[in-house]
This record gives structure tokens, C-alpha cells and sequence, in this order.
């Protein structure tokens, strides 16, 4: 299955919100810009390894939860 970086967008969003998270927050955690966060929730950007890492961390999941997470929503 290829990458969807919609899905990934979809997915990191809402983890974000239900663990209370602003952008803001979020991206400071994960030692990203929160402009990079908003482009990575809107599918505009591809997510390096290491990014997808610290987010799963900050977003309480595993890397290897967060990506079933991706490919479950790019499932529809």
C-alpha cells in the first residue's frame, strides 16, 4: 500500500484533539514547527521517519500503532 499522506494527516489530527493537544503543543513535543504539523494534517507534506517517531510518542501511540492507524484510514 503506498503512502497517503491525507490519511496520515486525517489520523495525526485526530489524535491530536483527543488527547487535548493544540497544534501548538503538539508540534512543540515533537520538536517540529507547528507550520510543519499543520502542513503534515493537511497532507501537504510527507513525513520523515524520525518525524513519524516523535509524533507517535507525543501522541501517545507506537510508530508501529500510528502507521496501522494510516493504513487502516487509507482503507476508508
Amino acid at each position: 500500500m503506498p503512502y497517503n499522506s491525507k490519511a496520515f494527516g486525517i489520523v495525526i489530527s485526530r489524535l491530536r484533539v483527543r488527547k487535548g493537544l493544540t497544534q501548538e503543543a503538539a508540534s512543540g513535543l515533537a520538536g517540529i514547527a507547528r507550520s510543519h504539523l499543520a502542513m503534515l494534517e493537511n497532507g501537504r507534506k510527507t513525513v520523515r521517519l524520525d518525524t513519524l517517531w516523535r509524533l507517535a510518542e507525543t501522541l501517545g501511540v507506537s510508530a508501529s500503532e500510528l502507521v496501522r492507524l494510516v493504513e487502516e484510514e487509507s482503507r476508508g
